[in-house]
Order: structure tokens, then sequence, then C-alpha cells
């Protein structure tokens, strides 16, 4: 006997509408400095599947709604909470005034596994920055902490929007209590 896709209805899916207003993981995401719309769009399906909080846009990071965002989002631009903040150092100030524990994601001096947050590490905001530069020094200055994600290739990097969508599950794990 195989196996059977579900459908739509047996999924359970929740219409965008009710879903804005549910209990969400205390997980944040900040896209600082995003060249590709197609990232973008991708990280907000990945930020819905995963029920985080919210998504914080910064820098010259396109915003919802443009063609190619939405293309690759299907939807998720609709049913994520999101706002744009310029200047990534203010969204910063004011996610920290909040409690909320500021992680860059990145290869970095000191960084710690990405699997190594415990329950006592939330509410976070994972920042994720530009696919070729990567985090901001003066954004990275102001991280709490710095996540990495282990590299065994010989590039040692991920295309952002992976390395966000790792990222981001096992944080929500970890917020569940490693369900």
């Amino acid at each position: 006997m195989g196996f059977r896709k579900l459908t739509g209805p047996e999924m359970n899916r929740i219409p965008a509408e009710a879903i804005r207003g549910s209990l969400r993981h205390p997980v944040y995401l900040m896209l600082h400095n995003i060249r590709s719309m197609w990232n973008v769009g991708s990280m907000f399906r990945t930020a819905d599947a995963a029920g985080i909080k919210k998504i914080i846009i910064t820098g010259y990071t396109a915003t919802p709604p443009r063609k190619q965002i939405d293309k690759t989002a299907l939807g998720a631009q609709e049913s994520v909470r999101w706002e744009y903040a310029a200047d990534p150092l203010d969204a910063i100030m004011h996610l920290k005034a909040d409690g909320v524990r500021i992680c860059g994601l990145e290869i970095a001096d000191r960084s710690r596994p990405y699997t190594a947050t415990g329950r006592e590490d939330f509410p976070l905001c994972l920042v994720v920055g530009n696919e070729v530069e990567g985090i901001d020094d003066e954004v990275l200055a102001c991280c709490d902490d710095v996540l990495e994600i282990p590299q065994y290739g010989s590039k040692h990097s991920l295309n952002v929007a992976v390395a966000a969508g790792i990222a981001l599950f096992e944080l929500v794990r970890t917020v569940r209590g490693g369900m």
C-alpha cells in the first residue's frame, strides 16, 4: 500500500484572514538588504509555514505588493504580519525594548550552532542579511548572539531563503519544546 497526498481540506488549512490574528510562535524574522524579491517571497512563505509572529523588512529589501514577491510567497504576504523599518538599528532597538533577543544568522567568531537555542532564548528575532555580503557589521554588532548553520562543502554559504528556513523551523521546534 502506498501513500496518498492529502487534499487542501484534509490539511485543515486556516484561511489567511483567520491566521493573522491567531497565536503565533514568539519568533521574528528580520530581512535586511535582501536583493532578490524571489528570496523575500520565499521567506514569507516559510514564515507562514513556521507560524512565526512577524517579518521585519529593513534597508533596501523590497516590500509587498510586488509581482516577484507574490510569485514565490503564494499568498503568504497576506497571512504573515510584517512591517517595514528603513533603519535596522531602530527596529532592533524597539525589539530589544520589548524583550526580544536578537540573533544574527551568520558565520562569525563566537557564533554558536543554530541548534543550540533553548526556550529561555525566546522571544527571538532571527536576522538575515544580503545574499552576497551577509549581515552588515553595524547590524551584527547589535546582535545578542550569532547562530551558524554548519557548512561542510567548499562554498560555506547557503541561499538566504534556504538558510532562514532551516533556522526558523529549528527555532520553532525549540520553542515548542522539541516536539
